[in-house]
């Protein structure tokens, strides 16, 4: 039986997570995802907001042709489509696009227009967090590109670790990475990123809930400014 056929029990999963998180601490980011493509097979992918596609290209390098799960909130900036189509163009990967229940008209209808105004919590859960508990029900190990430097909720990220919610191993191999390191893989790869990366936009989430960051403020203040929120709730 290879791996990509091996239903591993929730036990098991959250033991291989608890362990890679110690043993793959310090170990490169590749060699992070190569674990996690040899232990899961096809039950691995890599989520992406396309905001760059730094994970999705170090996880097509340990396995060629791996699922990057994108979602359309159907609320994105056109450049953040723009990276999406761009990716599965060029890259060895699948691009697999996740969408709500409810388009934003329906949604307008049922809860109301600017929803993520009024209630982003909710909106987040009807537009990010269900889809994507939907979307991950095939696999058994989900990679992100979550950063420790990022912001103060995200200091203590695992390389490796378990996600109680979803029953799933949750892996973030640049977890370590500096600003500086991802700047230099890009450089390095000539690995695509969002055009508003380079227009004042540290961070890349749904247009509405998303501005330009000022001087001195961390990768996040762009989100959801003014608010308390700081993350949509795929991560916790």
């Amino acid at each position: 039986m290879t791996a990509s056929q091996r239903e591993y029990t929730a036990e098991e999963l959250k033991e291989f997570a608890e362990r890679a998180g110690r043993e793959l601490e310090d170990a490169p980011a590749l060699e992070i995802l190569r674990w996690a493509a040899g232990t899961f097979g096809s039950r691995f992918c890599v989520t992406s907001s396309m905001e760059d596609a730094v994970v999705a290209h170090l996880a097509s390098r340990a396995m060629p042709g791996v699922d990057v799960v994108f979602l359309d909130t159907g609320y994105h900036f056109e450049e953040t489509i723009g990276t999406r189509d761009a990716v599965d163009a060029v890259m060895d990967v699948n691009v697999i696009t996740l969408t709500p229940r409810q388009t934003v008209a329906e949604q307008d209808a049922e809860y109301g227009p600017k929803l993520h105004d009024r209630d982003p919590d909710l909106c987040c859960r009807l537009r990010k967090v269900l889809p994507l508990e939907q979307g991950l029900k095939a696999y058994q190990a989900w990679a992100t590109g979550l950063r420790r430097e990022e912001s103060p909720t995200r200091a203590h990220t695992p390389v490796a670790g378990w996600d109680e919610k979803r029953q799933k191993v949750k892996i973030s191999p640049i977890a370590r990475w500096t600003q500086d390191d991802v700047d230099a893989y890009v450089a390095e790869h000539g690995v695509l990123t969002n055009p508003l990366l380079t227009d004042g936009y540290a961070s890349v989430g749904c247009a509405p809930c998303t501005r330009r960051v000022l001087e001195g403020e961390d990768a996040r203040a762009g989100r959801w400014a003014g608010r308390s929120k700081t993350e949509c709730g795929l991560h916790g």
